[in-house]
């Protein structure tokens, strides 16, 4: 497979983009993919989660993002301000607004959490793009991750994940010996497939 650049994203994306205002009710959170291109292609930005015994994602791979606060004009300024505490990117300054992805509901240890979570695509370009990240405590790891492999399958592997007494295996991406699984897996594969549909 060829190696896929931002461009080709962004205009798988255009087509499909949700309104990046709407909101229904409830509790929300929102999260940004970033891309970058790179020598490699297009790259995607993952954080692993530090270890927290509150967090039910502790130590997961994720995309960085959080809760929406009463403060927040909305869901994009969540994903923006969560970036910034979390990796130190201002995408408001730095970025470029892509497109929304579909809501996805939150689940956790295999239940629903009655929280929904808003999907962000960001294009960094120019400096940004190079620049060192500055993960905070709440970041283990904050690493750059091809978008083409995980097109093609190279890093398809299984998470296994026991629940209520049943043995499963979820879909999940091995990189460079992080799973990525559950939420961040759903959220990725969806915009993984917005982009083979355009192919």
């Amino acid at each position: 497979m060829s190696l896929v650049d931002v461009a080709t994203v962004r205009k798988a994306l255009e087509r499909a983009a949700t309104d990046s205002s709407a909101r229904t009710e409830g509790r929300h959170a929102a999260v940004a993919s970033i891309l970058r291109d790179s020598p490699r292609g297009a790259e995607v930005l993952l954080i692993q989660r530090a270890e927290h015994p509150e967090d039910p994602w502790s130590g997961h791979m994720a995309f960085p993002g959080g809760r929406h606060d009463a403060s927040d004009a909305d869901l994009l300024f969540t994903a923006q301000r969560e970036t910034k505490e979390e990796v130190g990117l201002d995408l408001a300054r730095e970025a470029v607004f892509v497109a929304r992805l579909d809501d996805t509901p939150a689940i956790a240890r295999g239940r629903r959490l009655g929280l929904t979570i808003a999907p962000f695509v960001f294009e960094l370009s120019g400096v940004a793009a190079s620049a060192p990240l500055a993960p905070n405590h709440e970041v283990e790891a904050a690493i750059w991750v091809p978008v083409s492999p995980l097109l093609s399958t190279a890093h398809d592997t299984v998470k296994r994940y026991r629940y209520e007494g049943h043995d499963l295996e979820l879909p999940a991406w091995d990189v460079d010996g992080r799973i990525v699984w559950g939420l961040t897996h759903r959220m990725l594969s969806t915009l993984l497939e917005r982009i083979r549909q355009s192919m």
